[in-house]
């Protein structure tokens, strides 16, 4: 089963939103992210804040997590703790990309730390399909003609090989974070392989050219 933690960016598409939940996810809202789902008209299972982007009425029979505003986790690290809790190893996050630059940083870096726990996380919006690789690799399909990017995400440097078609190949590569060369490749096919080794990379694919 899938956990789907709706974030609060500014920047949000509430038909998208309504197209990524199944019937049998458990879905979350981390503060501000209960408004999204109120107007995408979602029930959720949990919500969880320390309510200072949301005021407004929360719902009855709906678990409610009450966060001290003073704490080291964000609203969204917080929910995922819980839900890991839960059993969950499976996680979808959305509303977590634009707004805040620093938000944003800090909700990339969540993949990480779901990797080091032994789970797995997409961020995604209706443009951008957000992926972590960690001495591992990816295969993807329908991607032909779309755009991506690979950077080094908590290492200095890191391995990379695509396999498959793509406008600027790369076998093996020690990807630098100092020197962004991953940035604006495209898929030239529908299949692709992405390889990660000795490091972890971030893999940002975006359907605007």
């Amino acid at each position: 089963m899938r956990c789907v933690i709706i974030a609060g960016s500014p920047e949000y598409n509430i038909n998208f939103l309504k197209t990524q939940i199944n019937k049998d996810d458990f879905v979350v809202c981390a503060d501000k992210g209960y408004e999204y789902c109120k107007k995408a008209q979602i029930t959720p299972d949990l919500i969880a804040g320390d309510f200072d982007s949301y005021c407004g009425i929360l719902p009855k029979g709906v678990e409610i997590l009450k966060l001290n505003p003073v704490k080291d986790d964000t609203d969204v690290l917080s929910c995922i703790r819980k839900c890991m809790e839960k059993g969950y190893k499976d996680f979808l996050i959305l509303c977590a990309l634009g707004g805040r630059l620093d938000h944003t940083y800090a909700n990339l870096s969540l993949l990480l730390f779901l990797n080091k726990n032994n789970c797995q996380g997409v961020i995604k919006n209706e443009n951008e399909t957000v992926h972590l690789i960690s001495d591992s690799y990816l295969k993807l399909e329908n991607v032909k003609s779309k755009t991506f990017s690979v950077f080094p995400l908590g290492c200095e440097n890191v391995y990379v090989t695509y396999e498959g078609k793509v406008a600027y190949p790369l076998e093996n590569y020690l990807l630098e974070s100092s020197f962004p060369l991953g940035v604006s490749n495209i898929f030239l096919e529908d299949k692709a392989k992405i390889t990660a080794q000795k490091g972890n990379i971030i893999l940002i694919i975006n359907k605007i050219i």
